[in-house]
């Protein structure tokens, strides 16, 4: 337990650290006042539009009410609360006391609650990362435990040389070069398209249905990186272990090669690769910028470019903090994980 209290105190000052470069980052990106009214607004509308957002109040101040919405144990005036359309507050009078979901505020472009547009892209984002995972992690660890038991062998040799092409090609270019080839080139063989989403629309009842084929080719095109240094990882983790006396003690006592590598010498070397695939995970989980672009794939990635290019500055703060978020949330798994296969951890 006092493992777990520790890193959920390192979790909540790294988030309270984001929020602060956050804020910094934004104030320097224009009038969100203009970019709301445009430049047809007039000085009444664009005072009234500051004055709602907090414009006209001190820079400390203005950093203090952003952090009272984005946190979920805030202190919110019974306007504010009936405003922003805010839930789970318990005290009477006009300042209210209470914890909610973190309120992101609004988008200038579409009006809605950044929340809501984000919440509706992080479902892609999720499927995407999973298969891209998945399936980099059960060929990762594969390819890195076969490059380990043959070492020196043309399998080694294969699995390495193709481990350090992964690692070199970048994602952006991979996705080009896949996407044209597979979707463009070859698309009267493998059927699939170069565009696509999580989801298609009947063209008769107007309903969403899941699509998992259009999935096929950013998750393949996502999980080569960390496919490759899972790959990388695995093996060279598995190399030193496999060197340890009691690894040769276990051969001595009879036990099968399939026992030794998996039940002992595996266990003993997948920290590293638990780092490597939590790590990966929350990367893609906060975005796959560049794939997620060019295979039009509607996910955080996407509406973040999407907000970027229109200076939706709301919707790219909330990604950019629901996404660190993410890595906290991931890392910390990571730590548990830790616990779980080598419980000498707990005492570090």
């Amino acid at each position: 337990m006092p493992y777990i209290i520790k890193k959920i105190g390192y979790s909540l000052l790294i988030i309270l650290g984001v929020v602060v470069l956050v804020f910094i980052m934004f104030q320097s990106f224009g009038d969100p006042a203009r970019m709301i009214a445009g430049q047809t607004g007039d000085k009444k509308t664009m005072d009234n539009i500051r004055t709602d957002l907090y414009l006209d109040q001190p820079k400390w101040k203005q950093f203090v009410l952003y952090l009272n919405d984005v946190s979920p144990v805030c202190f919110h005036t019974a306007a504010d609360i009936e405003k922003k359309q805010l839930h789970g507050f318990f005290s009477s009078g006009n300042l209210k006391f209470g914890i909610k979901i973190p309120y992101l505020r609004r988008s200038y472009q579409t009006k809605k609650a950044v929340g809501q547009v984000l919440g509706e892209a992080l479902p892609g984002t999720a499927i995407l990362a999973i298969a891209a995972m998945l399936f980099a992690s059960f060929f990762g660890i594969l390819l890195g435990i076969i490059a380990a038991v043959k070492k020196d062998t043309w399998m080694d040799s294969t699995a390495v040389f193709s481990s350090i092409a992964g690692i070199s090609a970048p994602s952006f270019f991979m996705a080009i070069i896949i996407a044209y080839f597979f979707g463009v080139v070859a698309h009267a063989y493998t059927g699939l398209n170069l565009t696509g989403s999580w989801f298609d629309i009947d063209e008769v009842t107007g309903q969403k249905y899941l699509t998992l084929k259009n999935l096929i080719l950013p998750a393949f095109t996502l999980g080569i990186r960390p496919l490759a240094i899972i790959t990388q990882l695995t093996r060279s983790s598995m190399l030193d272990v496999l060197s340890q006396d009691y690894i040769r003690t276990a051969y001595a006592k009879g036990l099968s090669k399939y026992k030794v590598v998996l039940k002992h010498a595996l266990r003993n070397a997948i920290n590293p690769v638990i780092t490597a695939i939590t790590g990966w995970f929350a990367e893609l989980l906060a975005g796959a910028f560049f794939v997620e672009y060019i295979f039009g794939w509607k996910g955080l990635g996407k509406i973040t470019v999407d907000a970027l290019e229109k200076l939706d500055y709301p919707v790219v703060m909330g990604s950019v903090l629901i996404s660190a978020c993410l890595f906290i949330a991931m890392n910390f798994l990571a730590d548990l994980l830790y616990v779980v296969a080598d419980p000498r951890v707990r005492s570090i």
